[in-house]
């Protein structure tokens, strides 16, 4: 039961992140996950809560694989961080174009659509927590802050890179500075 939400949601992320957000639609959803029309509609009550969901399940992809690139690398230093950093961001506009795209129409909808604010704050109140908790093991005098800042900067050039993207795509040497002046 859960891997057919999970699998539902999946194929939300991909329709709204590759045709927009007036394509999500239960049918598209159903048709790109490959299940019986109707079975979006049975996990997900109204287009809110397919949205709700939608934002939560991206939290938790975003962070499993966060998790993963920092686990991987176990950054000893901000230097190492930042190289993290880099890769994440390069997998997010890379392989996981979708979903990040999808996380972006999601904040644009919210401009005509206030009601999807809270789902999206909450999501990113989440992400500046974990993320908090980086910045300051790596000696971050205000971690939450400067979380804030990493992050934005973070959607910015991500969403520069997915608007119009380079083929030798290297945040790395942005990241490093920013991360330099926050932790000084």
């Amino acid at each position: 039961m859960a891997r057919r939400r999970d699998q539902v949601l999946d194929a939300g992320i991909q329709v709204l992140g590759s045709e927009g957000a007036r394509r999500l639609t239960y049918q598209a959803v159903d048709a790109a996950a490959g299940v019986p029309s109707g079975t979006t509609s049975n996990y997900f009550r109204n287009r809110a809560a397919l949205i709700d969901g939608i934002v939560d399940h991206l939290q938790v992809l975003e962070r499993r694989d966060w998790e993963n690139f920092a686990a991987a690398a176990a950054p000893a230093d901000a230097g190492e961080l930042a190289d993290a950093v880099t890769r994440f961001l390069q997998y997010a506009t890379g392989p996981e174009r979708a979903r990040t795209a999808a996380r972006f129409a999601l904040y644009l909808e919210a401009t005509a659509r206030p009601e999807l604010r809270p789902a999206l704050t909450r999501g990113r109140e989440t992400v500046l927590g974990w993320g908090a908790e980086w910045l300051e093991r790596f000696g971050s005098p205000a971690p939450r802050r400067h979380c804030a800042v990493l992050f934005d900067y973070m959607d910015g050039v991500a969403f520069h890179q997915l608007a119009f993207p380079v083929e030798d795509f290297d945040p790395g040497p942005g990241i490093r500075e920013l991360l330099s002046g926050l932790l000084g």
